[in-house]
């Protein structure tokens, strides 16, 4: 019995610091667990964007860059915040539809993220949304907000602070912590998780009319938390919930109509 005591003990030992062991991993790799900031950069010159300029926002000491074109005369312009992996000009056939339509954009890498150096953190990415969003309205056209992934963080943040027409969310999580909550449920996210991103807060505190996309077969951020996210916004406009659709699937399947329709909606009222 005493041999069988010891080994319990030194069982339960052993899984106690293999426990311990990954949440010291967790807190001390959580950055580069939460973000894949590498990637190739697309040269303006490459895409179909023969109107847009490249440019270099002033943020927190350091600078963000990113490309920009002016909308058509009465048109708004589309301040986009992109997801968290690679370069955001990665994205240009979206930007490249806007410009097709009518519509400026304006979209850049944060801090840390292929054509922006510096550090990524919560507090810089935000920092660096609401820098952009301010040079943005310096220009003087009516701004609409767009939130990807990542990017629905800064950007009902943003909404928060600042008075857009609208604010499209695209597979926007509740909070990062929610995310990684049913990712390591075995593990304290919410105790060592730095960037936390609560969307869940911010979206109360957001005036402009919102609308939810989000597929039902997203395996990044699952697609309950743009439905809980959506019944929590105080001025909600409408939810498009694309069944089959993994996490990078709507532009092909078509959230553009979607999205042009809710900013005409927006813009007419």
């Amino acid at each position: 019995m005493k041999l069988v005591r010891n080994l319990v003990i030194v069982l339960v030992a052993l899984v106690a610091v293999a426990y311990i062991g990954a949440i010291a991993y967790m807190f001390f790799n959580q950055r580069s667990l939460q973000y894949v900031a590498t990637g190739p950069i697309t040269p303006l010159a490459q895409t179909a964007l023969t109107e847009a300029e490249e440019i270099a926002i002033p943020s927190g000491g350091s600078v963000v860059n990113g490309w920009y074109q002016a909308p058509s005369q009465g048109m708004p312009l589309i301040l986009y915040y992109r997801g968290n992996s690679g370069s955001f000009s990665a994205e240009h056939q979206r930007f490249e539809q806007f410009v097709a339509d009518g519509y400026g954009f304006l979209s850049f890498d944060y801090r840390g993220f292929p054509m922006s150096p510096g550090e990524i953190s919560e507090t810089n990415v935000l920092t660096d949304a609401l820098a952009a969003y301010d040079w943005a309205a310096e220009k003087g056209a009516l701004i609409l907000i767009w939130g990807r992934s990542l990017g629905s963080g800064p950007a009902t943040y943003v909404a928060s602070q600042r008075d857009a027409k609208a604010l499209m969310l695209e597979t926007p999580f509740l909070s990062a912590i929610t995310v990684a909550g049913e990712r390591y449920p075995y593990l304290p996210v919410a105790l060592v998780m730095q960037d936390q991103y609560h969307n869940d807060q911010w979206i109360k505190d957001v005036t402009e009319p919102v609308f939810v996309a989000h597929g039902t077969a997203d395996t990044v951020v699952g697609v309950t938390n743009g439905e809980r996210l959506y019944v929590l916004a105080p001025n909600p406009d409408g939810i498009w919930i694309e069944p089959g659709a993994d996490h990078s699937d709507l532009w092909a399947a078509g959230i553009w109509n979607h999205a042009k329709a809710f900013f005409e909606k927006a813009m007419a009222e």
